[in-house]
């Protein structure tokens, strides 16, 4: 049996970076391929389907892929996740100079956002509103960025046009990964000492990993052990795993995603079936 996976190829290092996990995997004995994909919906939904075994999903990917398979009486395995994908939070940026003191003096004015999937430049942060009593298109203006649509915010195009909205005076704060925001501060998109962080979210997970419960329990896990046992010291394994952003590869788990499934919820992103009804989402 060869073990398919699905990727989404929302950078062109994907291609490398699979590439070079299907080398090193079969190299070892595995026999494994992967299916690349143009954004996540399809790829869950072949999951579900059972035409790939296992993929690599966003976390909005992963709540989809959960309530897929419960609709079909299966459970889905989140096998591994990297290191950096665990504990992340999204922060709400405003500029310097601005006279905010917390979220609540965000009413009336103008929040910009990342794209549509986006979990943490989006849903995430503007669930945070909604819990600090902020109604997202009433309480306060929502200016989102649609870069990249179907990507789930892998693509950080929205983000950083967000951040540049925040720093032009197009929006009075900017929702978006930690992360990102060092990111734009290194890179010069947000000059040094032009922001500061009004508030951040609880801490959550990001990507994984998930195999189907179809495929048998010794080819997955055998899959886990050869990932989880990847040597950085390796230079092979170093170089992918720069490419792919991690520094070792942990077990998957699923009590990370709690905050983005109540988003999904609040905002109808998906059903309890795991249907697609966000109005205006279109990957």
């Amino acid at each position: 049996m060869t073990l398919l996976t699905g990727a989404v190829a929302y950078d062109p290092k994907v291609v490398a970076v699979w590439t070079g996990f299907r080398t090193w995997l079969t190299e070892r004995g595995l026999p494994f391929d992967f299916l690349l994909y143009s954004h996540y919906e399809r790829q869950v939904e072949d999951l579900a389907a059972g035409r790939i075994h296992a993929a690599w999903l966003s976390p909005l990917a992963w709540i989809r892929c959960r309530r897929l398979a419960a609709a079909r009486g299966a459970r889905p395995r989140p096998l591994v996740m990297r290191d950096t994908d665990r504990g992340l939070r999204s922060v709400i940026a405003v500029r310097a100079d601005a006279p905010y003191a917390n979220v609540h003096d965000l009413k009336g004015r103008t929040v910009a956002v990342g794209a549509v999937d986006s979990p943490q430049a989006t849903l995430i942060p503007l669930s945070l509103l909604r819990a600090e009593g902020l109604k997202p298109g009433e309480d306060v203006r929502v200016r989102r960025h649609d870069v990249g649509v179907g990507l789930h915010g892998d693509h950080v195009g929205g983000e950083r046009e967000a951040a540049r909205a925040l720093l032009s005076g197009e929006a009075d704060a900017a929702c978006l990964l930690d992360a990102s925001h060092l990111l734009f501060g290194q890179e010069g998109t947000l000059p040094p000492g032009s922001t500061r962080l009004l508030t951040s979210t609880a801490a959550y997970d990001h990507c994984v990993l998930a195999v189907s419960d179809a495929v048998p329990a010794a080819a997955a896990d055998r899959l886990r052990d050869l990932l989880l046992g990847m040597d950085p010291a390796d230079a092979e394994v170093r170089r992918l795993f720069d490419l792919e952003g991690l520094n070792a590869w942990l077990p998957g788990r699923d009590e990370g995603f709690t905050a983005l499934a109540t988003a999904v919820d609040e905002t109808g992103f998906y059903d309890a079936a795991g249907r697609v009804t966000a109005e205006d989402y279109r990957p």
